[in-house]
């Protein structure tokens, strides 16, 4: 399971980064969203995929006892959701700003404009 969890993460890198090389702004903001799905499926991989009860502890006992799910990258996870989802919001509003003042879409041309 981690291993196949391994290539799509590699998959998704890979996409990412080559939608953050390509010219147009559009794909520059779906680079900005797979490589921010790419982190979070990361973070869940490394904190290990094990199939366990809820972290929580038994009334009367002082320790958890058996196998159980690590809430700490399902935290963090959440957290990155939450900042990558603002982040690709101020991106989108940013770059929106930028084509209704320049009226160009491609990157290359923005930085040699003369607007």
């Amino acid at each position: 399971m981690e291993s196949l969890l391994a290539i799509l993460i590699g998959g998704l890198f890979a996409a990412a980064v080559y939608m953050l090389l390509r010219r147009s702004i559009i794909k520059l903001i779906i680079g900005l969203i797979l490589i921010s799905h790419a982190c979070n499926l990361l973070i869940f991989t490394i904190g290990g995929v094990i199939r366990g009860k809820a972290p929580l502890i038994e009334e009367g006992e002082k320790q958890i006892t058996g196998i159980v799910a690590d809430p700490l990258p399902q935290a963090l996870i959440l957290t990155a959701i939450v900042i990558g989802f603002g982040v690709i919001a101020f991106t989108i509003v940013l770059l929106e700003q930028v084509y209704k003042t320049t009226g160009i879409n491609d990157t290359d041309d923005l930085v040699n404009s003369d607007k």
